[in-house]
Parts: C-alpha cells; structure tokens; sequence
C-alpha cells in the first residue's frame, strides 16, 4: 500500500492542502485512502476533546472512516513548535509512540496513505528528539511541498539535501504559490526542476478561495498508479 509523508519547506505553505489533495487523486484512481497527522498543535477545544483543523481535512477527505483519534493520536493545544507545546502541555512526546501510533492507523490497509508532518523537515518534537526520525522509522518515501515565495529555493534544496541524508527517497514535489506576488515564479519553478532530485507532481495556483480543486494541479506519484 502506497504511503507517503508530505513535508513542508516550512509552516503554513499548504501542506495539508496538497495531502487532501493526493488523496482526492488517488480516489479518482478508485483507490481507498487515509490521511493521518500523528501530531498536531495549534488545536481547539470541541465537544469531542481537541481537535486540529487539518487533521479534520484530512479525516474528510479520507475514505476510510476512522475515529479522530486514529488520524490525529497527539493534540497540542497552542500553535508552537511541538516540543514546546508538549512541554506547556505536559506531555512527553517519543518517536516510538509517533510510529506506534501511525502504524496502528496504518493498519486499515489503505490503498494509498499520506502521512503529514508539522512545520518543516527538523522539527523538535522533544529536547532530544525530530520528527523526521518518524518517516525514517517507518521508511517512508516524501512528497515535499514548496511554498513559492522568496527564499523558497534555499528551503527546499536544503530540505531535499536534508530528506536524502537520512536515507529516504523524494518521490516527487509541488510547487504551491502562496504568494500572488511573488517575482520571477516561473524562473524560480523552472529552477527547482533542474535542481532538485524528484519529478515536479504539479504547481498549485494562488487560491482566492478554499473552494479550488487543487486536484486538477496535482498528480500522483508514477510508483502509485503503475502498482
């Protein structure tokens, strides 16, 4: 069963949009799907406990039907980095209870499955700890999503360097533009694809609205349909 983690060049560049959006694609495929966030911050109190908005995309446009606490098995409430939110919170957060959790979730065998980090690639999730150990535990391959706006370059060539320095595959990336008025984005596209190490799965128009299907900018991974 195809299952991806879906990196960010940093926070809030869209990363739950273009998992969303993976998932619709491979329901168009007739693949059954499941989006998870293992840890989430930034959450809101419900009458069913905290709850993350992403998280809550991903749980809809999943289909399979799990209960929340299966997509989203961490909840933080305030919007830092994990390990502080963890600590305002206290939590003891571990990789092994991350990957224990994910592959509980896993464990519905889906047909095709996004995995979704937090913030960007280093993330502490404790003192000791990153949550890129996680797609490394469960040897995940990465589809990493660039928010286009100035600097974006450095970010993500980093992010691949980092990606491939712990032993895993970019399978593909997205260019996401999040800024209307970003200069020479075409230039800046062109020079992700000769630069970096993966195929360019789409680029996403700057949304007016959250009612564009981002779908239609976005392909899966080659691996996913010819399985």
């Amino acid at each position: 069963m195809p299952t991806y983690f879906i990196a960010g060049t940093d926070t809030h560049i869209g990363k739950t949009t273009i998992a969303c959006a993976l998932l619709a694609k491979a329901q168009q495929h007739g693949l059954s799907t499941l989006g998870i966030k293992p840890i989430a911050s930034g959450c809101e109190m419900t009458d069913d406990g905290l709850c993350n908005s992403d998280a809550l995309a991903l749980q809809a446009q999943s289909s399979i039907k799990v209960p929340y606490q299966e997509i989203n098995p961490v909840t933080l409430a305030e919007p830092l980095s994990p390990h502080i939110a963890a600590q305002r919170a206290n939590k003891r957060l571990t990789i092994n209870q991350l990957v224990g959790y994910t592959r509980a979730t896993l464990s519905h065998r889906p047909q095709f499955a996004v995995v979704e980090g937090a913030g960007g690639w280093r993330v502490p999730i404790s003192d000791r700890e990153l949550l890129s150990a996680l797609p490394k535990e469960l040897k995940l391959p990465v589809v990493l999503v660039v928010g286009m706006r100035l600097g974006c370059l450095n970010h993500a060539i980093l992010t691949a360097e980092a990606i491939a320095k712990d032993g895993l595959r970019l399978a593909g990336w997205v260019a996401n533009c999040i800024d209307p008025e970003m200069a020479a984005l075409e230039e800046n596209i062109q020079t992700l694809k000769r630069i970096l190490p993966a195929p360019c799965l789409g680029v996403v128009p700057f949304q007016t609205t959250a009612h564009i299907h981002v779908a239609e900018f976005v392909n899966l991974p080659d691996e996913t349909i010819n399985k």
